[in-house]
C-alpha cells in the first residue's frame, strides 16, 4: 500500500496550508464572474478559504478575496460561505 500525497493549499485570509478538502474554493471566470466552487473542478482563477466562519469575516473585512481574485465580490458570496459552514458544522 503507498501513501498518496495529500494536496495542499493555502487559505487566502487566513495563510495557513491546510488539505484541500478542508478549504472552499472560490472562483472568477474569464468573464470576471466570481462564484463558489464546490467541486473544485471549475476553470478560472482560484482561491481558497478555510472552512470556518471567523476566517470567512476576517476575509470579509480584509477584502482578501478580491485582491486575490482581482475582481469585485458580493457581500451575498460571504453569506453564502458563511451558510454553507453552518450547514456542514450542523451536520
Amino acid at each position: 500500500m503507498s501513501n498518496r500525497k495529500i494536496p495542499l493549499r493555502k487559505c487566502v485570509a487566513s495563510q495557513e496550508m491546510k488539505p484541500k478538502k478542508e478549504l472552499i474554493r472560490i472562483v472568477r471566470s474569464k468573464e470576471g464572474e466570481v462564484s463558489v466552487d464546490l467541486t473544485g473542478k471549475k476553470s478560472g482563477r482560484g482561491a481558497y478559504l478555510s472552512k470556518d466562519k471567523e476566517v470567512i469575516l476576517q476575509a470579509k473585512k480584509k477584502n482578501s478575496l478580491a485582491n486575490h481574485l482581482n475582481a469585485q465580490v458580493n457581500e451575498s458570496l460571504y453569506d453564502e460561505l458563511i451558510s454553507l459552514v453552518e450547514k456542514e458544522n450542523q451536520s
